[in-house]
């Protein structure tokens, strides 16, 4: 009696060692499915990245990636929650489970990956730098800012690289750093700096919302390579590379000439094997990820392709009007690329 009773000890102790891990292993799609909304963290209202207006419908190239990757995961770019959170905030809450993806104009660093042990899916903006300031000053160059007070985000790379920049040319500054990037400007604005600094396409949103924009310009250097991107707890390979495939499907999409308006009709009419993959129609994608095959056909019907965001938020249809740059595509003079759907 004692031997049965020490085995089935045994037994249920080597079990629960079992179904431990197994218990454990909660993918974060099996944890979004289960929930039915996808969390995302954003910036706390930076315009053409994500901003929530007064109606609290919330727009921006980080928010319509959130969407895109709702549609491919949850069937619905609606099925979404943005949590706003501070350049100090942002890291803690991937950390912790608070959202499943940071979408918040982050700047992926080797530093982050490794110490913060976060993976970033690619990029979705490539960002440099730069510095505002007001027009009466009539500084033309960045090399002619020796001695001035600088207004900043702290918790951000813009920190590190305003330091580099001034120490490398042996000039002199004063640091004015703000953990929101709201009162950062609120000084700029109140003249308790000279220059307000931060990567172009903030720069652009934030003159966009002073008292006088035309007052204020942004100098054409640029300091700092800033390749922003969504990213994702490191330890989930699947979930990695769902976001990873949703970027670079969108990318693939306006290389292709796929778009919201006719991603339905070359769905059933289109002969291009890259199409048919990339939409569903061939091939065996979707389940490879965990997905079914219309996973990248209903981001791009829902929130269209990287062009169709990019001058919505950014572009020719927003009040920004920033130039697609090194954001255009690689065929088109850019940096934009994407690894093949196949």
């Amino acid at each position: 009696m004692a031997r049965s009773i020490g085995a089935a000890a045994t037994v249920a102790a080597c079990c629960a060692m079992l179904a431990g891990p197994a218990a454990a292993a909660k993918t974060t799609l099996d944890t979004v499915k289960a929930r039915g909304h996808l969390v995302c963290g954003v910036s706390q209202g930076l315009p053409g990245f994500s901003l929530k207006s007064a109606k609290g419908r919330w727009s921006g190239l980080d928010v319509d990636f959130c969407r895109a990757v709702a549609a491919a995961v949850l069937g619905s770019s609606e099925k979404i929650k943005l949590l706003p959170l501070t350049s100090r905030e942002r890291f803690d809450a991937l950390k912790s489970r608070k959202v499943d993806i940071l979408t918040r104009n982050t700047t992926w660093t080797l530093s982050r990956e490794t110490e913060l042990k976060v993976n970033f899916a690619g990029v979705l903006f490539h960002d440099g730098q730069g510095f505002m300031l007001r027009r009466q000053l009539d500084v033309k160059n960045a090399l002619e800012l020796d001695g001035v007070t600088v207004c900043l985000n702290t918790g951000t790379t813009t920190e590190d690289n305003i330091n580099d920049f001034f120490q490398s040319r042996g000039m002199n500054f004063t640091l004015n750093a703000f953990e929101k990037s709201d009162d950062a400007l609120a000084a700029y604005q109140d003249g308790e700096c000279d220059v307000y600094t931060a990567e172009h396409s903030a720069l652009h949103a934030q003159r966009s919302r002073l008292e006088s924009p035309d007052e204020h310009m942004i100098l054409p250097a640029v300091i700092s390579k800033e390749p922003l991107g969504p990213a994702v707890r490191h330890g989930d390979d699947q979930w990695f590379e769902i976001v990873k495939w949703t970027l670079f499907a969108l990318i693939n999409a306006e290389e292709l000439g796929v778009t919201a308006a006719n991603a339905q009709k070359l769905r059933r009419e289109s002969k291009t094997p890259a199409i048919r993959r990339l939409l569903g129609v061939d091939g065996e994608i979707g389940r490879k990820l965990g997905l079914d095959p219309e996973w990248a056909f209903r981001a791009i019907r829902e929130v269209g392709n990287y062009d169709e965001m990019f001058e919505r938020n950014l572009g020719g249809e927003s009040s920004l009007k920033i130039d697609r740059g090194i954001n255009a595509l690689w065929t088109r003079g850019g940096i934009l690329y994407a690894p093949p759907i196949r």
